[in-house]
């Protein structure tokens, strides 16, 4: 069996193939691709530098794939045809199996990072591929712990719960379904422990000591926020959207599903923030 992990050199590629290793893949039967193939390296298994706005390179690298774990594209406004690329290339390849890492709820929520995620997952759908779709919550990484204490928390999410969990845990369930049987037409909501900002800015002070707050924001002052401290209008206000859905919640997801895939539960959020602070 030959298992394609695209998007290997990012964070979650690699937590993925390490754990598809873990759980007994043998090196050689695991083809890791990216822009960046010298962060996979010291991995022992197969590396080729592929991009996802060349078709024909991932047709090749998907030639003879059992199963992809196909990880969304990170480049917000360019994934439908770089996702395009993907889909068409794995179908010309025959590929046997996709899973796709898309967003929470991304078929009823009106969040707009959810966009172009809802429009792979048709993509897959029309497309005939045996598939899986992994809906991913929130990364608990994306919130920078060290800045918090510096800085404090601010959003735009009011009293929403997020569900989120480390990355390890959705690379150790997209494992799972690699290595597992029957998930094909199988849609996964997965999300961790939930919680409020109040309640994250709450466990960050528990731990270190220091008080930090949560500064909640209109969601117009966020964005304005978000451009003063470098990011492009268009990025910020799609994670200010995001934060305005979330206070209506669309990033609370049960865990049950995640940890289902996991056989374990997910990650606490305690534990998190320990490690981000040690």
């Amino acid at each position: 069996m030959t298992i394609v992990v695209t998007g290997a050199t990012g964070h979650l590629g690699r937590l993925a193939i390490e754990s598809l290793l873990a759980k007994g893949v043998p090196a050689g039967e695991i083809v890791g691709l990216g822009r960046q193939v010298e962060k996979i390296a010291d991995l022992g298994i197969t590396v080729k530098q592929v991009s996802y706005d060349d078709v024909d390179s991932l047709t090749d690298a998907f030639r003879g794939a059992d199963k992809v774990l196909f990880i969304s594209g990170s480049e917000v406004g360019k994934r439908i045809q770089q996702h395009t690329n993907v889909v068409t290339a794995a179908k010309s390849a025959g590929v046997g199996l996709v899973v796709y890492t898309s967003a929470p709820k991304a078929d009823t929520t009106d969040m707009k990072l959810a966009g172009e995620h809802l429009f792979t997952e048709r993509l897959l759908a029309d497309s005939g591929l045996p598939h899986t779709i992994l809906r991913n919550s929130w990364y608990i990484e994306n919130y920078n712990v060290p800045q918090a204490l510096e800085h404090g928390l601010f959003g735009a999410s009011g009293t929403g719960k997020i569900s989120a969990s480390p990355r390890a845990d959705y690379a150790e369930a997209a494992a799972s379904v690699l290595v597992g049987e029957g998930h094909a037409g199988k849609v996964y909501e997965l999300g961790g422990e939930p919680f409020t900002m109040d309640e994250l800015a709450a466990e960050i002070s528990r731990q270190s000591g220091k008080a930090v707050t949560y500064i909640d924001l209109p969601e117009a002052k966020y964005t304005e926020l978000l451009v003063g401290v470098g990011l492009p209008q268009a990025a910020a206000e799609i994670f200010a959207d995001s934060d305005r859905a979330a206070s209506q919640g669309a990033l609370f997801v049960p865990r049950d599903q995640l940890e289902s895939l996991l056989g374990h539960p997910v990650t606490p959020l305690a534990t998190s923030i320990g490690a981000a602070l040690a």
